[in-house]
């Protein structure tokens, strides 16, 4: 902890902004995915019981705790058009937050790199008013300045990964609602 003190104390305010910015993003990034990845997966778990009966017969319609059952329960025969509208609308709803992530992947390491830039300014700064500078001096300053990089790099392995989980996610509860939709309509074609 000696060390994390003595670092933040000799840091510039532009270098401990960076990593506040760098730590918002982290916290953020586990908010979304934490919040997004329970929706998503208990919507799929309901699209998935209710594709189930759909198939097995069990029932002729979605169950109601299927997205598509509002959209469904408005019409008095169902039709593409209203499906498709209760597929984007559901899709729209359950991926917020994935630009975010998009955003904090990709921006997180330009971040962090700015934050090395100026720690390293700073210490050729500071190198220049002395006599004399050695390897020894040199390298830690550049090794610490290098810190707010790997953090931005450490925070955007997190969202970009997160980020391709959700989408799978999403692209799961996009096709049990596409399938959904198709016994839906075969349904209503033979009757």
């Amino acid at each position: 902890m000696e060390t994390l003190g003595a670092y933040l104390f000799e840091s510039s305010a532009i270098t401990i902004f960076v990593l506040l910015l760098l730590s918002v993003y982290f916290i953020v990034t586990f908010w979304i995915f934490l919040n997004r990845y329970y929706i998503l997966e208990t919507r799929i778990t309901a699209e998935a019981q209710s594709l189930k009966a759909l198939y097995t017969g069990q029932s002729k319609s979605v169950s109601k705790s299927s997205l598509i059952f509002t959209y469904l329960s408005r019409v008095h025969r169902p039709n593409k058009a209203i499906l498709e509208a209760a597929s984007s609308d559901a899709i729209r709803v359950s991926t917020k937050g994935l630009t975010w992530l998009s955003i904090i992947a990709s921006t997180s390491p330009f971040i962090g790199l700015f934050g090395t830039v100026i720690g390293i300014l700073e210490t050729f700064s500071k190198l220049g008013t002395q006599s004399s500078a050695s390897l020894s001096v040199v390298a830690p300053a550049i090794s610490e300045a290098l810190i707010a990089t790997a953090t931005g790099i450490w925070v955007a392995i997190f969202a970009y990964s997160f980020h391709l989980i959700l989408k799978r996610k999403a692209y799961e509860l996009s096709s049990l609602l596409s399938s959904q939709s198709e016994v839906i309509l075969s349904q209503s074609n033979s009757a």
